[in-house]
């Protein structure tokens, strides 16, 4: 059971908070951290807080755990690592599901989490602003409920998990507002059965945009993949094992540097020259530029078939957009119904966080992170080390355990202190 306080503010707090600042809504003074997002990360960091005792807030903008995955996910969307890299910390997945888990098992399992260490978000909850107040020490945590109402959070810590892909991001081009058809972001794009004979440009070429060119192809639709700048494919499997997890083992005994290159030469064996096919691969190494950048390299699972048949057809970058059509940079003309956007997502931390010395515009926290999840003034962040759900699983543990020790430690010097003064009552109550 969630413990925080459901009251006005106290004297004290009211007296030490600014007096512009105060506002007409509910004000709650949480004991413990507030945690802003109920997806794989949040929850990661309430059972870490959960196994030690300390009390804490979740608060999500949407109605249910991991929104992203049940609400912004395709139908035929399989988790692209093996199952033991994206189990969360301290409950395994059931047995009896596949080594790559569906959307909708991966769900299922988090849902079984959220249900195993009793965690209860507050949803429908969207952060208008977090701000530390140095006047009290504490971080004020300001929210608006669907209902319109607003509720102000007062922490001592504040744990940030919306992770890296809150908000979709849409690029502009030239004449978009003229196209006339169907446009939608792939967050939006369920299953290609509605696309039947049309002629569709996907625009984005990581794992999300071949993914949703396959799944156009098996519903018999014409897609376009635009291939905008270089990206790097690789099988999924390599002779039976996944390619990522050879890739984390090979890491214990070579360098980064040379374990790419093992991947590369592996993947020219298994899937050929795929230069020749438009997709120019980037000069560095797959496992350096996703340290480096964060961009992940796609895993094949049949697109690159589909490119090679032509049935995934590569097109270059975008000039502009007329009335059903398309100009690609090289001049080429294309008649198109549809236009997905496989364009990514980003961060929307900086929207709400108005410590702007923590993350940079980008959402990515800055140098007060040196090691990627603890800040200054009692800020944590967790899901932004660019190393996906294991990554995140890491964080979380150790951002519950820093947590649970400054805890431990004050309930330990409280309890110290409540001794000593009942010990003194009790010598003056003597005489």
């Amino acid at each position: 059971m969630n413990q925080y306080c459901n009251s006005p503010c106290s004297p004290l707090m009211v007296h030490e908070l600014e007096q512009e600042d105060l506002f007409a809504g509910r004000c709650i003074l949480v004991n413990g951290p507030v945690i802003i997002g109920a997806g794989p990360s949040g929850l990661a960091v309430g059972a870490g807080l959960k196994q030690q005792g300390v009390p804490f807030v979740i608060l999500d903008r949407a109605n249910c755990i991991a929104s992203l995955w049940q609400n912004r996910t395709y139908d035929r969307l399989k988790l692209h690592l093996p199952r033991q890299f994206c189990e969360l910390p301290y409950f395994p997945f059931p047995q009896n599901f596949p080594e790559y888990p569906t959307k909708y098992q991966f769900i299922s399992y988090l849902e079984s989490y959220a249900k195993n260490f009793e965690i209860s978000p507050r949803f429908n909850e969207s952060v208008h602003s977090a701000k530390y107040d140095e006047t009290c020490g504490l971080w004020r945590v300001k929210t608006v409920c669907r209902n319109g109402s607003v509720i102000e959070y007062i922490c001592r810590w504040l744990v940030v998990a919306t992770g890296e892909n809150a908000e979709r991001v849409v690029p502009e081009f030239e004449g978009l507002e003229d196209f006339g058809g169907h446009i939608m972001h792939a967050c939006d794009y369920k299953t290609g059965e509605v696309y039947e004979g049309k002629n569709v440009l996907v625009v984005g070429c990581g794992n999300s945009g071949m993914e949703v060119s396959l799944d156009l192809c098996h519903h018999n639709a014409s897609p376009f993949m635009v291939v905008r700048s270089s990206v790097h494919v690789l099988p999924r499997e390599i002779l039976g094992k996944s390619t990522f997890e050879l890739g984390v083992s090979m890491m214990k005994w070579l360098s980064i540097d040379v374990v790419d290159k093992i991947l590369l030469v592996a993947a020219r064996l298994l899937l050929g020259n795929i230069e020749k096919y438009g997709l120019k691969r980037p000069s560095i190494g797959p496992l350096q530029l996703k340290n480096t950048e964060g961009k992940t390299p796609v895993l094949d699972i049949g697109a690159l078939q589909k490119i090679k048949t032509g049935d995934i057809k590569i097109v270059p970058a975008i000039k502009k957009f007329s009335q059903g059509k398309v100009e690609f940079v090289n001049g080429e003309i294309q008649e198109i119904d549809c236009i997905i956007l496989a364009t990514g997502y980003c961060s929307n931390v900086p929207s709400w966080l108005k410590e702007s010395e923590f993350f940079s515009r980008e959402g990515f926290p800055r140098s007060p992170f040196p090691n990627g999840w603890k800040g200054k003034a009692g800020l944590y962040a967790v899901g932004f080390t660019k190393r996906g759900l294991s990554g995140a699983s890491l964080d979380a543990i150790k951002v519950s355990q820093d947590i649970g020790k400054i805890w431990k430690e004050e309930i330990k010097q409280k309890n110290q202190s409540v001794a000593v003064a009942c010990h003194r009552r009790n010598k003056l109550s003597s005489f």
